[in-house]
């Protein structure tokens, strides 16, 4: 019927532009969609195997289409005139990207694209000897206007030899290769209920996933043009849409998009599927919401919160009985952070949904924001120490009368942004929460975690009874101020190190040097304040000049950081062979983040303290092959192996061939390898 249609469509749209049958219609002029037909290594080995692509290059407005076109369209079609001991297997497409023309939902690559597929050399077959592939390949090139079919015949011509690939080819076939979708490894379910499909799919909660789309290989899974709605709970994906006609409770096949050119082939069967919104989400908001109060009630505690709100307790023993000041400062104060709190989570939210892997204090991973931060806090803890006087923070007459609410809420304001280095217990559950739950739900908790956090300076405010055990003011003051003073500098030397850690000793260096810098111009400040004279303004203008300085000179990349652990060495080919010629006992396993079996064995076997300790004791080298994103090397190791994806895990006893383990591990079946 798809075939009926394209022909339909294409003759109809042909006789409205003729010109399209000078544009390479039925072979006549050069292709819309140009296809070459490549290999990655020149001389495959006999016995082994190489991979082979057709590159497919889109002119400007044109398109190609996937194995499943969606509602119209065709994909390739291929017949192969192979030579004698070898082998071509199925094609393999990358992920597709969706069109949709006039209602039509079509699965297409709008840009060059490589299908690959894998050739195959038997053993008995003679080095030296010529293989002509060729292949006669169909495909359908469209705009959105008009469809052309064109073909062509392609021809490799090579020779078995050593299997040897340049790296230009190497490095070519490992770009197309993580536009392939990698299997899931999980089994998925789905159910059929009130003429809706819901397609579960077990997906790490920590996993991150945008532009989220199934993509459905078996026909009649459901409309293609139909609206996807995607929920996740509890390590589970579930991608709910209307169900389709050709559903006869079989096993069927998708890939799941989860980014940019990135998906996993996944396997569904019958099976029941929880509602992912079920009733128990409300007390999960409850709870998040409870760890962020006390979370950010804690925080007050922290050297980078608590002076500043000790600051604020002297005003309060200063403004006395003045009951109406008081309270409308502590409400200005709790607005600046409960704002700042959900500025911070709102964007957050804004850039998750923008495709950004990013969490809770994203902005320190920017080392900008940490030097400027290092800066702010520095000059915070040269003012408490007396060397500098800053009105807004030493709360004088005139502030307080004329602008104090103003300045209360610029405090609370720098409290919470001053507040993100600072990680307090309860909070990493209740931001972990805030990320999954709806919009409404997520910014009441960043809400709750500012109210916890300004509770503090609330509850003195209108509870006279509190306020009244504050000391009376006094020469103690002063003393205490300067003594405030030292867990801000701690601070700044947490901040530094942070520096150091996001850009190496030259980024720390430059940090200190501007901290350094910053604390002469105060001084030079603090010495003019004493004379009576003024300069604030100057040294407002050259602290930001040293900060732009400073940000301008750090290190334009983090410094370079070892692949190995204690534990453990990252996957490299070099490394293994090396271990294995030195006749060293290996154990190998691939894992990724997104893989739930692999993290429960290492969980459950390979991360417990008995293994360890029997592996130590036989010398065994545990190497790590993550492949969380998609890692050329590790992928070609994987189809090596006969596996195209993880988890897979490997046994190298001295001398000899790796074992290959089963896909559930147990302590005892590790420490059994080395008894």
């Amino acid at each position: 019927m798809r075939i009926f249609q394209v022909i339909v469509m294409t003759l109809a749209l042909l006789a409205l532009h003729p010109v399209a049958w000078a544009q390479g219609a039925f072979g006549g002029g050069p292709a819309h969609l140009a296809a070459q037909l490549d290999s990655e290594s020149d001389s495959p080995a006999p016995g082994g195997a190489t991979a082979i692509a057709f590159a497919m290059t889109p002119e400007p407005g044109w398109h190609g289409y996937w194995e499943n076109p969606g509602d119209a369209g065709l994909g390739m079609t291929v017949e192969w005139t192979l030579p004698k001991g070898v082998t071509v297997g199925p094609l393999r497409y990358p992920v597709p990207e969706m069109l949709l023309i006039s209602g039509l939902m079509n699965h297409v690559y709008e840009g060059p694209y490589a299908i690959l597929a894998d050739l195959k050399l038997a053993r008995d077959v003679q080095p030296g000897t010529r293989l002509p592939v060729v292949a006669k390949a169909q495909w359908l090139a469209c705009t959105d206007k008009v469809c052309v079919p064109e073909s062509g015949t392609l021809r490799l011509d090579l020779v078995a030899g050593d299997g040897a690939v340049a790296p230009a080819q190497r490095a070519r076939f490992d770009v197309w290769r993580t536009h392939l979708p990698r299997p899931l490894g999980s089994q998925a379910r789905y159910e059929v209920k009130d003429g809706r499909l819901r397609i579960a799919v077990p997906f790490p909660a920590e996993a991150a996933a945008q532009d989220v789309h199934l993509f459905a290989l078996t026909e009649g899974l459901a409309p293609y043009a139909a609206e996807q709605t995607v929920t996740r709970s509890n390590n589970q994906m579930v991608i709910e849409m209307p169900a389709g006609e050709g559903i006869k409770g079989e096993q069927v096949q998708a890939v799941l998009r989860t980014g940019d050119h990135v998906g996993f082939l996944l396997t569904a069967v019958p099976g029941a599927v929880e509602d992912p919104q079920a009733a128990g989400q409300a007390g999960a908001i409850l709870a998040a919401l409870g760890g962020a109060l006390l979370g950010g009630l804690l925080l007050n505690i922290m050297p980078c919160v608590f002076p500043i709100l000790g600051l604020k307790a002297m005003k309060l023993a200063k403004a006395g009985g003045d009951e109406r000041s008081v309270r409308r400062e502590a409400l200005a104060y709790a607005a600046g952070v409960v704002l700042t709190c959900l500025a911070l989570g709102g964007l957050l939210l804004a850039l998750r949904a923008a495709g950004t892997a990013v969490g809770w204090a994203f902005q320190l991973q920017d080392p900008r924001v940490i030097l400027a931060l290092l800066l702010l806090v520095s000059a915070i803890a040269f003012n408490l120490a007396g060397l500098f006087e800053l009105r807004p923070f030493g709360g004088g007459d005139g502030l307080a009368r004329k602008g104090g609410a103003m300045g209360a809420f610029w405090t609370g304001v720098l409290v919470a942004f001053v507040a993100t280095p600072c990680t307090g217990p309860f909070m990493a559950a209740a931001m972990g929460a805030a990320l999954l739950l709806p919009l409404a739900a997520a910014l009441a908790i960043f809400a709750g975690l500012g109210l916890g956090l300004a509770l503090p300076f609330l509850l003195l405010a209108y509870i006279p009874a509190l306020r009244s055990r504050l000391p009376r003011p006094g020469a103690w003051m002063g003393r205490f101020q300067k003594l405030l003073s030292v867990p801000m500098f701690l601070t700044a030397l947490g901040l530094a190190w942070l520096l150091g850690q996001q850009r190496g000793v030259s980024g720390m260096t430059i940090g200190l040097g501007a901290a350094l810098l910053l604390a002469l111009l105060l001084w030079w400040l603090g010495v003019r304040q004493h004379g009576g004279k003024g300069g604030g303004l100057i040294a407002g203008i050259g602290a930001l000049a040293l900060l732009a300085g400073a940000a301008i000179a750090l290190p334009a990349t983090a410094p370079a950081r070892a692949g190995n652990s204690a534990t453990s060495v990252a996957f490299a080919v070099e490394k293994l062979d090396g271990l294995r010629a030195a006749n060293k006992p290996v154990f190998l396993y691939f894992t990724a983040d997104w893989c739930l079996t692999c993290k429960a064995n290492e969980a459950a076997a390979i991360d417990r303290a008995e293994v360890r300790a029997a592996f130590d004791k036989a010398g065994v080298t545990v190497m790590v092959g993550d492949w969380t994103n998609a890692d050329p090397a590790i992928t070609r190791f994987l189809e090596r192996q006969g596996r195209s994806g993880v988890p897979l895990y490997l046994w190298y006893a001295p001398g000899k061939e790796a074992v290959v383990l089963p896909q559930l591990l147990t302590p005892a079946t590790l420490t059994g390898l080395v008894r």
